[in-house]
């Protein structure tokens, strides 16, 4: 980034919080700190965040219910800070909409290399969305405008979409009738610096299904192959797509 990433830190124990601080602080990082939903809500409101790290274990309403909330209207990166290794946290935090997670205890230098690695992929799909010859493609009557990052259903209305969750569904709609193994999926939409698990993936597919499936249960258009990975079933289109005036 041209500037300093802004981070927002939300964590309610005060030597945890301050070293993450310091540690970002001298790694040139703009920081602001928050102990609580209450204070995350004004930081956001006072500051342009650029990233935000949020603890799982929090006083008043926890990590996740504030991930979930922040989501709903914002698009700003999340790192989750679990108290556990265990595959639930993680899931739990990627399905509230989470771009990334790091267990508790963890290095100060492998958080600040995970804020890189979101910052650098946020960064890429501004740049691809700047791009004036950016493809569009469409399926079914849905259509992925790469220029501006959006996907429209049918009806033309604008689907609300995570960066993974776009980058994602770009991968399936950019390879269509190809079987992908979620070893592929991670290098092409993460990259294997990132350290994420296999079974993101699969949270990334149920919640991009909810979204553009008639029955997410019933998926016909993200097929699960068995021990394969995953399709895109439908014919893709190259599409022109109108310039922003």
């Amino acid at each position: 980034m041209a500037n300093p990433p802004h981070i927002l830190v939300v964590e309610d124990d005060r030597e945890t919080r301050t070293l993450i601080a310091k540690y970002l602080r001298t790694n040139s990082c703009n920081v602001t700190v928050a102990a609580d939903g209450r204070e995350m809500d004004k930081a956001l409101a006072d500051n342009r965040i650029d990233l935000m790290i949020l603890d799982v274990m929090l006083p008043g309403e926890d990590g996740l219910s504030l991930c979930r909330r922040v989501r709903a209207d914002s698009q700003v990166p999340i790192i989750m800070l679990t108290a556990r290794g265990e595959d639930v946290d993680r899931i739990l935090g990627l399905e509230m909409g989470a771009d990334d997670y790091l267990p508790k205890p963890f290095n100060p230098r492998e958080l600040l290399a995970r804020i890189n690695a979101v910052l650098r992929r946020q960064a890429s799909a501004m740049n691809a969305s700047a791009t004036p010859d950016a493809t569009a493609l469409a399926f079914l009557g849905w259509q992925m405008d790469f220029r501006l990052r959006e996907l429209r259903n049918p009806e033309g209305a604008r689907i609300a979409m995570t960066s993974a969750e776009f980058d994602l569904l770009r991968a399936f709609v950019e390879r269509p009738g190809r079987v992908l193994s979620r070893d592929s999926l991670l290098d092409l939409t993460q990259g294997r610096n990132a350290g994420s698990f296999e079974r993101s993936i699969d949270v990334l597919v149920s919640r991009i299904r909810r979204k553009i499936e008639a029955d997410p249960q019933d998926a016909q258009l993200i097929k699960t192959v068995r021990s394969g990975g995953y399709m895109f079933t439908p014919d893709v289109n190259a599409i022109a797509m109108a310039q922003p005036t």
